[in-house]
């Protein structure tokens, strides 16, 4: 099982795809984890070398139960990535994912191709556990093959809570493609239209949909919109 150490932390990781494609490194979102969306992780294999792990306190990595922020989730990625063999490539963040991409931009701009930015703001102006009450969620929302433990999902939780880069986007020189669900009611799209205005190199695309539109009916158009920012097309399905 390959793992990157940081600290007394585990992280658990996988590699898909060919040797020779452009790399690019997926950081999942609360409470999710690789088990839960291997057919993205296929998809997107087919025109990268996709490194997906899970964060701490997900899947099979280790979940202490001490305080998480952002910014040590971003040092774990790129502590992934050096494990890897992986001095670079292409961040493609999801919601959580996309502020842990971020602060990885921040920290170490020389490991960061270009930024995709999924179902993410840069700055979480309510907080995300009275979001998840209101909306219903009051247990973890990833229950895979690896359920999340309570105290992880807090964890996890807490740490976007308060998260605020905005006044330090125009730092981020690389390429960013920012996408968004029309009816993201957990990141709202106002929020992603400002995090789009300020960032120097960045484009926009907004989907039908809500926060996991990738996951759930536009699964297959998001594959093709990654894989074209780096004008790779994906496979022709079977007739």
């Amino acid at each position: 099982m390959p793992v990157a150490q940081v600290g007394d932390v585990r992280l658990y990781y996988e590699i898909h795809g060919a040797d020779h494609a452009e790399p690019l490194v997926l950081i999942c979102g609360l409470a999710l984890d690789i088990s839960e969306i291997t057919r993205l992780i296929d998809g997107l294999a087919s025109g990268y070398r996709v490194l997906a792990f899970d964060n701490r306190g997900a899947g099979r990595s280790d979940k202490p139960d001490a305080s998480y922020t952002i910014e040590m989730m971003a040092a774990d990625t790129a502590a992934v990535m050096r494990a890897a063999a992986m001095p670079h490539a292409t961040v493609l963040g999801i919601s959580m994912g996309g502020r842990i991409a971020l602060a990885l931009a921040l920290a170490e701009p020389g490991m960061v191709d270009r930024l995709i930015l999924v179902s993410t703001t840069a700055r979480v102006v309510q907080s995300l556990r009275r979001q998840f009450m209101r909306l219903g969620f009051l247990l973890p929302v990833g229950q895979g093959a690896y359920p999340q433990p309570g105290y992880a999902f807090r964890r996890q939780l807490r740490a976007s809570d308060g998260f605020d880069v905005t006044d330090r986007l125009a730092e981020i020189r690389v390429p960013a493609v920012i996408m968004h669900g029309r009816h993201d009611k957990s990141a709202p799209l106002a929020l992603a239209t400002e995090m789009h205005a300020r960032l120097p190199e960045a484009e926009m695309r907004i989907f039908p949909g809500g926060h996991i539109f990738m996951l759930a009916g536009q699964r297959k158009a998001f594959i093709t919109a990654v894989l074209d920012t780096r004008n790779v097309r994906p496979p022709e399905p079977p007739a």
